[in-house]
């Protein structure tokens, strides 16, 4: 399987006023669609600058009429906040205006603040994630929902909206340890996953072992390894550009955090760029240095899928489309030509 290349976005907040930012950052998207990238995967966030798109399919909306080849979804839709039949309806509907370019990012949600804001007891996330996603699936492959769970009550609705892409659109799962891989891999989920290339080798290697092709299978699921990048025409550049910027999505990343005087739960981040350097989470300078860095970790990795961030912090549209065009021209062919993709 060929090495594909995907972009991650928390679209965190910058200077910039709203409209204009979300205009910036369509711009960018396109930008990605005209690269070749395979997939654009925005988080879900809300009442923090850490993400400026609560409400992932408004935005992706947008990003189904800007641009033509590229796929997106969120990942992940917090499925505790949601009526899972509202978002079975608005699933099909980005799907098909997309013709079948949906991805569908599931999951629990990281932050029990956000979830609080919501009336929501963090410690029931884990099962309601567990009863809206059976209710969004039955509602895509069966047509009518029918289930009697703790949360959710539904008897006999008619469903009659329906995704482009059948039986429904790929599912997508964050995970952080090798049993995380394996109920994903039991669950024929694309994945994709933050830390050191070590960490996600152990992943990869559980993931591997455990998946079994279905019949009628499109192709292997994607094993997506995460990463900052910044490129420029010196070291010295881009990594004053990344620190800079970096520092401004570490405080975005910590805001909520640091107002309820609590530490982050399941993730910690360094508090410099210089930090992610070390454990290879950001790739940064020339496009020598980046394709250098990630060529390596990819080897060691098994990862299949690299997922980019481009946008982060106060980087400004020059900055990341600059980085974006020298990764197309310098990078991608390189990787793609080298990349020690562990056969499937």
């Amino acid at each position: 399987m060929a090495l594909e290349f995907g972009v991650f976005d928390h679209v965190d907040r910058n200077d910039l006023p709203l409209s204009r930012f979300y205009e910036d950052r369509l711009k960018l998207i396109e930008a990605y669609d005209r690269a070749g990238i395979y997939g654009y995967h925005c988080a879900e966030h809300h009442s923090t600058p850490l993400g400026m798109s609560p409400s992932p399919n408004v935005f992706l909306a947008a990003v189904a009429q800007r641009t033509k080849q590229l796929r997106f979804g969120p990942l992940v839709y917090t499925l505790a906040l949601y009526h899972p039949l509202r978002l079975a309806e608005e699933i099909c509907m980005l799907d098909q205006v997309s013709r079948g370019r949906l991805q569908l990012g599931v999951g629990k949600g990281i932050s029990p603040i956000e979830v609080g804001y919501y009336g929501i007891d963090f410690r029931n996330a884990d099962k309601m994630f567990s009863e809206a996603l059976k209710i969004v699936l039955q509602a895509l492959t069966t047509k009518r929902v029918d289930f009697q769970g703790e949360f959710f009550r539904y008897s006999n609705v008619p469903f009659d909206v329906e995704a482009f892409q059948k039986p429904h659109p790929p599912l997508w799962y964050g995970v952080i340890t090798p049993d995380s891989a394996e109920r994903s891999a039991l669950a024929g989920y694309n994945i994709v996953a933050n830390g050191p290339a070590k960490v996600f080798a152990a992943i990869t290697e559980r993931y591997r072992a455990t998946y079994k092709s279905p019949p009628g299978a499109a192709g292997y699921p994607k094993l997506g390894l995460n990463r900052f990048i910044v490129l420029a025409d010196t070291d010295a550049d881009a990594l004053d550009i990344g620190r800079r910027a970096y520092r401004r999505w570490y405080s975005n990343f910590m805001m909520l955090w640091r107002k309820h005087n609590t530490a982050p739960t399941n993730v910690a981040y360094p508090p410099e760029l210089d930090g992610q350097i070390a454990l290879g989470v950001a790739a940064v300078g020339t496009p020598a240095t980046v394709l250098n860095s990630l060529r390596a970790q990819l080897a060691e990795s098994g990862a299949n899928y690299l997922v980019c961030r481009f946008a982060f912090g106060d980087l400004s549209l020059a900055e990341s489309l600059r980085s974006l065009n020298l990764f197309q021209r310098n990078v991608m062919p390189a990787l793609r030509e080298s990349a020690p993709v562990a056969a499937e």
